[in-house]
């Protein structure tokens, strides 16, 4: 019991991470109604601000992310202003393919900077862990859960009395009545870009905090938010926060238990358990567990 509690606490801490990165992508969903490709790119850069600003300028950890989330929103305002918004009444496939290539750009300048070896952000006493109840967690991985809890807590008062995210969830629902209300929808599309880029800034922070930190490899760590918001709905935000932690939490069960369970799945099923489990859910909810069914008259 203490094994299979302990694996759900890790995946719950990873998890964090992923419902961070799906966040960003339902953020960009609900007001472009685009799937955006470039959050890989967005988290890794993310976490070389926070790298730059601490071993580099000296900034201690705290200001070092404060100052990386910012310009993670320039970074994703900057990619929407540049890259997408020439493109607006194109079709939406073409705004997706866009956002590969900018992926693909931005990651060639991060890896660039990052070189062959792994770039890692000092976190305040991250050697520091927790025990209780048999259990044990970092002080890092407590406090990602902290600041995922503080960040969701702060984009529901957003949405739900700030001007700008009641303008945002008007443009969700149609942009067209917003336009007609006098909203600016262009804004609201950087202000959605530049959110998505903050969140990635965080999760990407506490990656390169981890005990293998930012490499050249590590986007594909923004994959694993791809079946979590499926799995949750694509416009929903609390389906982006429930949908990243299910999907950290089966892949460390899978990881304790396959191996012994079903080892003819091969030693890294744990990498595909994700994938796995938004087919199931797709089987059953096409539009995933908080999604809106889309219905068309005819």
């Amino acid at each position: 019991m203490t094994t299979f509690a302990q694996a759900v606490l890790n995946g719950f801490a990873q998890g964090a991470i992923y419902a961070l990165l799906a966040l960003g992508y339902v953020m960009i969903y609900k007001a472009t109604h685009v799937i955006s490709f470039a959050q890989p790119a967005l988290m890794v850069c993310g976490g070389l601000f926070t790298y730059h600003l601490t071993t580099q300028i000296g900034l201690p950890f705290w200001p070092g992310l404060a100052g990386a989330v910012v310009l993670g929103a320039l970074l994703g305002m900057a990619v929407e202003r540049l890259a997408l918004r020439p493109m607006v009444g194109k079709p939406v496939f073409t705004l997706a393919i866009i956002t590969i290539g900018v992926d693909i750009v931005l990651r060639i300048f991060a890896n660039r900077y990052m070189g062959p070896d792994p770039r890692i952000v000092t976190f305040p006493n991250g050697s520091r862990r927790y025990e209780f109840l048999g259990l044990s967690i970092s002080h890092q991985r407590v406090s990602l859960i902290v600041v995922t809890l503080l960040t969701v807590i702060a984009l529901v008062l957003f949405f739900r009395y700030a001007k700008a995210g009641l303008a945002m969830r008007a443009t969700a629902l149609n942009q067209e009545t917003a336009l007609a209300q006098g909203i600016r929808v262009g804004a609201i599309f950087a202000l959605a870009w530049a959110i998505a880029g903050g969140l990635a800034a965080i999760a990407g922070t506490f990656v390169a905090a981890g005990s293998a930190g930012m490499e050249q490899n590590t986007w594909i760590i923004a994959l694993k938010a791809l079946p979590a918001i499926i799995i949750g709905g694509l416009d929903s935000l609390p389906g982006a926060v429930i949908g990243g932690l299910a999907v950290g939490i089966v892949e460390s069960l899978t990881a304790v238990y396959q191996p012994s369970v079903a080892p003819f799945l091969g030693a890294n099923f744990a990498l595909v358990a994700p994938y796995a489990l938004m087919f199931l859910v797709l089987l059953v909810r096409p539009y995933g567990l908080f999604g809106t069914k889309e219905v068309e008259r005819v």
